[in-house]
């Protein structure tokens, strides 16, 4: 089980890993060893997610999302397979935590009479200030 959040994780078997070969910089050895992570996550399928979080997590996996709903993530920032492996495992776990958060339910509110009264007050008193600032010394109105 690989832990998410505190209430949420998911089954080693969800996921699953096939190695490719990099790009880059690696001299010879990137044209013959296969050290980049091509992780698979099937979140329509998993049992461990609930709905609301699904639809989330489709909004965020953007172009990482398949039309048959599985998120493919590849990394290739290390030179071995499992530091790769790791990498594509904690950014799918970021993403996962980042889809499953509930935002705070928020009403939304009104500002009260008093408060545009001062607001208004306030601006008239800043205005004032500033044509006393531009009247020219010397000049009568």
């Amino acid at each position: 089980m690989i832990p998410v959040t505190d209430t949420l994780s998911i089954g080693d078997d969800e996921i699953s890993t096939t190695y490719i070969r990099a790009g880059g910089p690696g001299g010879q050895n990137v044209n013959k060893v296969s050290t980049a992570a091509q992780l698979r996550f099937d979140m329509r399928a998993s049992p461990s997610l609930d709905g609301r979080t699904k639809a989330r997590l489709e909004r965020l996996a953007g172009s990482k999302l398949t039309r048959d709903g599985v998120i493919v993530i590849t990394a290739n920032r290390f030179r071995t397979q499992e530091a790769n492996r790791r990498d594509a495992i904690e950014r799918l776990v970021e993403m996962i935590a980042a889809a499953a958060h509930r935002p705070k339910f928020r009403v939304p509110t009104k500002p009260s009479l008093g408060e545009k009264k001062r607001r208004l007050e306030s601006k008239v008193r800043r205005g004032a200030t500033k044509q006393l600032r531009s009247r020219k010394p010397g000049t009568d109105d």
